[in-house]
């Protein structure tokens, strides 16, 4: 059996005229964080939106717990629990923010049917969550915003969380606030593959790190490794740690 829970092998997507992957192999190890980093362009959010079959590989394979999800329709790969935050957040602005919650949670179909305990657990790790609960999302601050994107992920138990950028545009308090929800996720078990531009937060969180560059994954291995090799991060990323 093979400890990764996620595997893109030979990727390649094409969005209309443009072929944005060209080969992306990806490995996101089982009960680990993965952090997904590169430049502005480099094609980590088609990698998410290939996983989440937005858009579809045009060759390659893409593997989730043993089973080929290439060709699956979305709705089906959100049904084997794995829980997709975009970068745009994808919250319902018309909506309270227990409404948005409820969406999410599959199993209950009032809100006084969701686990309990787990929205009490998840209220303590985003108290605006539990503040604004009756209030219309689209009044949320933005840091709330990704707040309740994150809560309405993990609402109910899932094998992955994806996240796109979680970080961006957020200030230091919330950043650090979201880098302790995704600490104690991590201790949940639960498999967790970011896409972040904060190096900080990368830094903080990763346990194992992949690069990309031009539609390709060009370096991956220990999150630790990367942090600690000046030289190497310039290369990859024309930055320091």
């Amino acid at each position: 059996m093979s400890d990764n829970l996620l595997t893109l092998e030979g990727v390649h997507t094409h969005i209309g005229a443009y072929h944005i992957l060209h080969g992306v192999d990806l490995q996101v190890p089982s009960g680990q964080l993965t952090m997904l980093l590169g430049r502005n362009g480099a094609g980590k959010t088609t990698t998410l939106r290939t996983i989440m079959g937005l858009w579809h590989a045009s060759q390659g394979r893409v593997v989730f717990d043993g089973k080929d999800i290439t060709a699956v329709e979305t709705p089906h790969i959100a049904g084997l629990d794995i829980a997709y935050v975009p970068e745009n957040m994808g919250i319902f602005a018309d909506l309270t923010v227990q409404e948005n919650m409820l969406l999410a949670a599959r199993k209950a179909k009032r809100a006084h049917q969701i686990d309990q305990k787990r929205l009490s657990w998840i209220f303590s790790l985003f108290p605006p969550v539990e503040k604004f609960w009756n209030h219309p999302a689209g009044k949320l601050s933005g840091g709330q915003k990704q707040m309740l994107a994150v809560a309405r992920a993990i609402v109910e138990p899932r094998k992955l969380l994806i996240v796109d950028e979680p970080s961006k545009g957020l200030a230091p308090a919330i950043i650090n606030n979201m880098i302790d929800a995704f600490a104690q996720l991590k201790q949940t078990g639960t498999t967790i593959l970011l896409v972040e531009q904060n190096i900080s937060f990368a830094k903080r969180l990763g346990d194992h790190v992949a690069v990309m560059d031009d539609g390709r994954v060009v370096h991956a291995g220990a999150m630790q490794a990367l942090a600690e090799d000046e030289a190497l991060q310039r290369t990859l990323l024309g930055l320091s740690l």
